[in-house]
């Protein structure tokens, strides 16, 4: 795999940097204790979902596995290792040989999630788990954030196209992986061409007011934008004077005009305004496109507005006010002994408040109503009920270190567009509220 699959610059060599010094630590005092290699479940999940949310979306899934397959201490790693004197000399020749060699089961990418919903299950040693903890996390927080905010503006939007155009405001590579959240989120295209070449994410964009502004007049910027693109082209329209822009946007590229785009002022009374003007020209069939610092709430305020698609940046990339999930990794159980014959036992954090967590290896499912709407996360640590044995979330992912649940993009994009329709009505709702349905712990 190649390490520009990951959003990484080619010359990174592996993933294996991705982590907090901790992790190192942990195995060194584990290797010298005699305990690193007790079989051991690790889960990642969330306490609770972000305020006013009322469902997650498991993103950045298929990165993760691309990071597990690529973790690996090389050369250049090593010696950086030794010359900060991070780890002593036995552990970096463990770590010159570390594959991760064990199994993970997760909900498939693009499923909703609730608060305590295992979402990754990681089995194997101490060792070989423990270090996967921060790229993990880094990884399901970053990319489920943006797919939560990209949902929402999904459910907000309808029918209508939405553009993720927010690569200018945050960093060049969690940019790439904003457009691929955000696609499975339910957006329909992104400017960043990154994304286009990584992910086969459609990819869009024409103009900004730099090139109307470089030109003489606006006649001679809508005049090249037109020779060079074709009529089909999108002319930004509020550089100047709205109306007069339009006029000559059909004027010069004719009823063909393929769409115009404001990107300022009252953006409900304008596009009414540009709407009744492209009819009265005879472009009927041109769209309007509005961008300027959208969220989930200004899209559903424009929902009488005569849109044809909206453009997201700051507001998408950065969570829309919750810029990660708070997922976490924790010890969940582990064997007594290092014989791999040993039996696993639960183990949890009894913190004071509300860090404390459910030891032992889970399973999880939905439960359903009678109309087959979700009423309920079921989750346990024995035996599956017989009624929920069909309804199980949870699919495995990597077994004996080789990853089995790479998917297409479109796949896990259809998947939480079914996951959300099968969610209660209110999961929609914008207004701040509890998750849809409640955890249950059985």
């Amino acid at each position: 795999m190649n390490t520009a699959d990951l959003g990484l610059p080619v010359d990174v060599p592996s993933t294996a940097l991705f982590t907090d010094q901790y992790e190192l630590t942990m195995l060194q005092a584990a290797l010298k204790a005699g305990t690193a290699e007790r079989r051991s479940v690790f889960e990642a999940f969330t306490r609770r979902l972000p305020e006013g949310r009322r469902y997650g979306v498991v993103a950045g899934t298929g990165r993760v596995l691309d990071a597990v397959e690529n973790f690996r201490f090389d050369a250049a790693v090593l010696d950086f290792l030794r010359e900060r004197n991070i780890v002593d000399g036995p552990t970096l020749e463990w770590l010159a040989d570390y594959r991760f060699r064990g199994d993970i089961w997760g909900y498939p990418e693009g499923e909703v999630y609730f608060p305590g919903s295992p979402i990754l299950r990681v089995e194997g040693s101490f060792a070989e788990c423990v270090l996967l903890e921060t790229v993990i996390l880094s990884i399901l927080n970053h990319d489920s954030a943006i797919a939560a905010a990209a949902s929402r503006m999904s459910a907000a939007a309808g029918e209508r196209a939405l553009i993720e155009m927010g690569a200018r405001r945050t960093h060049e590579l969690a940019a790439v992986a904003s457009s691929r959240a955000a696609y499975i989120g339910g957006f329909n295209s992104t400017s960043d061409l990154a994304a286009g070449f990584r992910y086969g994410i459609p990819t869009v964009g024409t103009s900004a007011h730099a090139f109307t502004l470089l030109h003489d007049n606006e006649r001679d910027a809508f005049t090249a934008q037109v020779d060079s693109l074709g009529r089909g082209t999108t002319l930004l329209v509020d550089t100047y004077d709205v109306t007069e822009a339009v006029r000559l946007a059909v004027e010069i590229a004719g009823p063909e005009l393929g769409a115009v785009r404001i990107d300022s002022g009252d953006l409900l009374l304008v596009a009414h305004r540009v709407r009744q003007q492209l009819d009265e020209l005879g472009a009927a069939r041109t769209k309007i496109v509005v961008t300027s610092d959208l969220d989930e709430y200004a899209i559903a305020s424009l929902a009488a507005a005569p849109v044809d698609a909206y453009g997201v940046g700051t507001q998408l990339v950065t969570g829309s006010g919750h810029p990660t999930c708070s997922m976490v990794y924790k010890l969940v159980a582990r064997a007594e002994s290092a014989d791999e014959h040993a039996p696993l036992v639960p183990v949890a954090k009894k913190s004071l408040g509300a860090k404390s967590s459910m030891g032992g290896r889970k399973w999880a499912a939905r439960r359903v109503d009678e109309d087959g709407a979700a009423e309920a996360e079921v989750i346990g640590t024995g035996a599956v009920p017989a009624e929920l044995a069909g309804r199980q979330l949870q699919v495995e992912l990597v077994k004996g270190g080789a990853v089995l649940g790479r998917e297409s993009l479109d796949v896990v994009r259809d998947r939480h567009a079914a996951a959300r329709a099968g969610l209660p009505l209110s999961a929609t709702q914008l207004s701040r509220g509890e998750a849809v349905i409640p955890t249950e712990y059985v």
